[in-house]
């Protein structure tokens, strides 16, 4: 593959050179045996599988192997020996050593020659870079096998150099184990990957294996599970398969035959009905993750007890995963949650490993974890990713009827990143079930006796939904217990780093924000009297000139800047008109708080003009003066406040989508016409023949988050972009841009009849519009693949990626004025398709509280409370009680604490409160407040109701009121708010089926005297409640 299609990252190449040569330096004599110098060989390349600390090098350092490569560090230079061709492909990287003080020395192979000179070379550059006379001490992997011709060469020109040679893997190894953040997010795609095949592929396999009795041999399930991980797409992942590999073939054994050792293999034996463990590999982009269930046919109470066990020890061995821990926390934690579940017999049983490092290797050197105790000094470091793996091999069911279940073995492993200091290990292969619950199946057997024929499966929800099964072990725990179980733990931090980031910002950051507009109070209209329009007569005066009104007070012109206006309106009365002129006046107004204590400020002005057609121009031209200077106001405020963005270079290889349109629409006149999106370099542009000089430029720096989504029950495909500063669209600023194609065009009947369903003519435009559709999905898709093809070769450190939202576990709601289709995605929450569009990035999300749930309701609202809490708490209104379910569990997978309550809050004073003292606010239970249980039972000692603590003053109220009556766009606002809500409140209440209602007017004919029944009043919490009230249900 070497050739001009293979480029090396230069500044990630400078940027691990540097980490590599620093780790060396450091921990010379520690982990590098005292090495002077380290010479790395790197043979023939292989079709086999395999796991090397030299192709390891290769791969973290170049992003590519160079087979038949040899590379010799010393402290201050770098040699690579190999052919012209890997020659060429890094020659670029010279800059890239010599910015990190490290030379990068060049020796080419020729093609006639065995490269034994070069080699030679190189031996006297180590032995002169040596200052003493003492051995020369050289690092090199000797466990490395390799083969080919320049394996040969190497050990004899070696053997003869008289060099003292010393293992380094361990270097290597610690070097390797502390992974940076695009690392982990290639080890979370792994594991992604893995646990995504395993729960849709696998999972189903042996359901379907099981329940329609059929014979599969364990190796051929296991090419099977192979080729899904080859091709995701297979099961609707999203990963480019060029990437995605195993890391070792997927393992799936049972039948009372059990070797848990990744390496080996499934054997020829069909799968059997009883102990089933698979274990499955997976790699993206070189890096590993490792996945273990064991799936169990009609559990007894022993292999119950005996898996419960298994499982809280594993969990115990996660947990034991902390920054700065001895690794012998782990067996510690293991032994004493084995002996909590009462199964101590169980260790005897154990596996000696407990797990491992894993990086581009699958089993990184000195990252054991191990029943035995570790004598080193090491310890855990945040970054570090194990494979967490516990087995009991051996255990026996003698009472069992068919023999091979009498013996039997279970494992359970996940892949773990170890966190930063006082955080919980991140499991990134959580998604992949493995309570008892979701990996217990019973067979519905013909009688008592427990017959084979005719069986069938039920098995936990998780699994499958053809039958829900409940696990008859006493210890069973539901969803919503397991739920509450992982919220207990979110609570635990997100309070202290609540407090955290308040204080902070309290001591920090106070005062500091002030307006990018000019001020009103330093606003002059005339700066001098020479300036002053003459006038004859005492009438209202707009000069435009100055935007300024002049009104006549006591047979004085007054000027007046049109800024200082609020408002102006005429009335017009017979012969005769009103004018009307109110100007900005309240706390909120600038020059009011400068100069309120010394200063008289008019409120209204009231004029009558016999003029009648006059007194409508002057309020026209007032309005139309007004708006101008606002608006021109507002954009050079947004524009001050731009970040300077870096200019486009064009690419060399531009990628281009025609015929896209872009949204925000940018101003003009005229018929709308799409536009092409182009790839270069370092940014997008979009250009419109119709402003073909005024080009939209989206840089890749820019990008906080890309979506892709492809139209399937929409009319449009979709890129968007949510971008870290805003950007000039027109005369407006945004943060949100999305250019999309229409898949569908608009077809309207002209005969007016009715069409019959085979109608050729209309199976004929069906088929179009899928054609249609494909096809431009498909050169969405393709673009989408390039750009992200050019982000991780040159922007690797942005971790760009297109998130694609899950349209599972997407919901309806309202979150602007109008209902629509709400999709999660990996880091957000999104709504795409109507604008204004909706985008929460997860990062930004404090906790979110699910109000008006209950039983009798219809809908539910999600409130969204930000961590910066000067933003205004997005609602999501109107979302169907039946995606409640979906809605916690995906908060709880993606570890964001909500709460559920009976009202709506009025979130702005709860705020205030909190920002004013959080201190007080953590002391007295901190966002438990919201917990709708524990607020409705627990009581103080003085009978006062926990959530006291957190009612807003009546001031704060005040304050609140008072500022959005001063604000009048606000206050506008709020009355078109306020009538949503009725109407919303009315369709909520409308929530009876008609057979319901008319069997509610049954019983009221015969029990009641026709009143009406009173709706439940709502009470207020946390000092304030929205919405409107919901009748109450029988």
């Amino acid at each position: 593959k070497m050739g001009e299609e293979v480029k090396v990252d230069a500044a990630l190449f400078g940027s691990r050179l540097g980490k590599l040569y620093k780790h060396w330096q450091e921990k010379k004599d520690e982990l590098w045996a005292g090495s002077r110098a380290v010479v790395v060989l790197e043979g023939a390349s292989s079709d086999d599988l395999r796991y090397l600390k030299s192709l390891t090098l290769h791969l973290w350092l170049f992003g590519y192997e160079l087979p038949d490569t040899i590379l010799a560090f010393t402290p201050k230079e770098m040699h690579v020996l190999a052919s012209q061709k890997k020659i060429d492909v890094l020659q670029p990287l010279t800059d890239a050593a010599s910015a990190q003080g490290v030379s990068l020395i060049m020796h080419v192979k020729q093609k006639s020659e065995d490269g034994s000179a070069e080699l030679k070379a190189i031996i006297e550059a180590i032995k002169a870079a040596e200052d003493t006379k003492e051995e020369v001490v050289v690092g090199h992997l000797p466990k490395d096998k390799h083969q080919g011709k320049m394996v040969d060469m190497y050990n004899g020109v070696m053997a003869e150099a008289g060099l003292t040679l010393v293992d380094v893997a361990g270097g290597f190894g610690d070097l390797f184990s502390v992974k940076e953040p695009s690392e982990i997010m290639n080890h979370k795609k792994a594991a992604m990957l893995g646990a995504r095949v395993l729960k849709d592929f696998v999972v189903q396999k042996i359901e379907s294996i099981i329940d329609e009795e059929k014979s599969v041999k364990h190796i051929k399930l296991s090419e099977q599970t192979e080729q899904v991980v080859l091709d995701p797409a297979k099961i609707q992942v999203k990963l480019k398969p060029d990437n995605c590999d195993i890391a070792y073939p997927p393992l799936i054994q049972s039948g009372g035959k059990y070797d848990l050792k990744v390496s080996a293999g499934s054997d020829e034996s069909p799968l059997h009905g009883g102990m089933i463990v698979v274990s499955l590999g997976t790699r993206y982009s070189y890096y590993c993750s490792n996945l273990s269930r064991t799936y169990i046919i009609n559990p007894s109470k022993k292999q119950t007890d005996e898996y419960n066990a298994l499982v809280a020890a594993q969990e115990a061995a996660i947990a034991a995963l902390k920054d700065g821990a001895s690794p012998n926390a782990v067996a510690d934690a293991v032994a004493q949650a084995f002996k909590d579940a009462g199964q101590a017999h169980l260790l005897e049983k154990l596996s000696k490993s407990l797990g491992h490092g894993m990086g581009i290797e699958f089993r990184e050197s000195n990252s054991a974890l191990s029943t035995k105790q570790d004598e080193s000094n090491r310890t855990l470091r945040a970054g570090q990713v194990y494979n967490v793996s516990l087995a009991l091999t051996g255990l026996e069911d003698p009472d069992a009827k068919d023999p091979r279940a009498r013996v039997y073995a279970m494992q359970v492993a996940d892949t773990v990143l170890v966190s930063e200091r006082d955080k919980n290990p991140e499991v990134t292969t959580h998604i992949a079930p493995k309570t008892l619950d979701k990996v217990s199946y019973s067979l519905n057997d013909g009688d008592d006796e427990g017959a084979d024929g005719g069986a069938g499966v039920e098995e936990g929800e998780a699994l499958a939904p053809r039958k829900a099964l409940r696990s008859d072990d006493p210890n069973h725990k539901s969803a919503e217990v397991l739920r509450r179980e992982r919220q207990e733990e979110l609570i635990r931090a997100k309070n202290q780093e609540t407090l955290n980031r308040l204080t902070a910002a309290k001591d920090g950051s106070a005062g500091e924000a002030a307006s990018a507009g000019r001020k009103v109070s330093e606003v002059v209209s005339y700066h001098k009297l020479a300036d002053f329009p003459s006038t004859k007569d005492l009438v209202i005066t707009v000069h435009k000139e100055r935007e300024s009104v002049l009104l006549p007070i006591y047979g004085v012109m007054v000027p007046f800047h049109v800024t200082t206006i609020k408002g102006v309106s005429h009335t017009p009365d017979g012969d005769h008109a009103h004018i009307r002129v109110t100007f900005n006046f309240g706390g909120a107004y600038e020059p009011f708080q400068r100069f309120a204590p010394n200063a008289v400020f008019l409120k209204e002005l009231s004029f009558r003009s016999q003029d009648v057609k006059h007194a409508a121009k002057v309020v026209q031209d007032i309005k139309m003066m007004r708006s101008a200077v606002v608006l021109r106001d507002k954009e050079k405020a947004e524009r001050a406040t731009l970040v300077a963005q870096e200019k486009l270079i064009q690419g060399k290889r531009v990628y281009k989508i025609p015929d896209v349109w872009i949204r925000p629409a940018p101003g003009g006149k005229g018929r709308k016409i799409p536009g092409t999106l182009e790839a270069h370099a370092n940014g997008f542009r979009y250009l419109n023949p119709r402003h073909a000089s005024e080009p939209v430029h989206v840089m890749y720096r820019n990008i906080r988050h890309a979506f892709f989504q492809p139209a399937e029950s929409e009319m449009i495909t979709i890129l968007h972009f949510n971008l870290i500063n805003p950007i000039m669209l027109g005369n407006k600023k945004t943060k949100d841009i999305q250019f999309y194609a229409e898949v569908m065009d608009v077809v309207q009947t002209l005969d007016g009849g009715r069409r019959n369903m085979y109608d050729p003519d209309e199976i004929e435009e069906e088929q179009r519009e899928r054609d249609r559709r494909n096809k431009i999905n498909s050169e969405f898709n393709s673009f989408v693949k390039r750009v992200q093809e050019l982000w991780e070769r040159d922007y690797s450190d942005l971790q760009l990626e297109f998130d694609i939202p899950f349209r599972e576990l997407g919901f309806h709601g309202v979150p602007q004025k109008s209902t629509t289709f709400i999709l999660p995605t990996v880091n957000c929450l999104v709504e795409l398709t109507e604008m204004p569009f909706t985008v929460v990035s997860l990062t930004d999300v404090e906790v979110i509280n699910l109000e008006r749930v209950g039983f009798n309701l219809k809908n539910f609202d999600m409130a969204i409370v930000f961590k910066d809490f000067s933003r205004d708490v997005l609602r999501i209104d109107a979302i169907p009680s039946k995606s409640l379910d979906t809605i916690k569990d995906w908060l709880n997978s993606v570890n964001i604490k909500y709460y559920e309550s009976k009202l709506n809050l009025a979130w702005k004073p709860i705020l205030k409160s909190i920002q004013d003292d959080p201190e007080g606010f953590v002391e007295n239970g901190g966002w438990e407040f919201l917990n709708m249980d524990k607020s409705e039972d627990g009581v103080d000692e003085d009978g006062s109701d926990a959530s006291e603590g957190y009612q807003p003053s009546e001031s704060a109220e005040e304050e609140d009121e008072a500022s959005d009556d001063d604000d009048d766009d606000d206050s506008d606002a709020s009355v078109v708010d306020s009538e949503d809500d009725e109407e919303e409140d009315e369709e909520e209440e409308e929530g009876k089926t008609w057979e319901e209602l008319e069997a509610e007017a049954e019983n009221d004919d015969q029990d009641f005297d026709g009143e009406d029944e009173e709706p439940n009043p709502r009470k207020r919490k946390g000092g304030a409640g929205g919405g409107g009230a919901a009748k109450k249900r029988k």
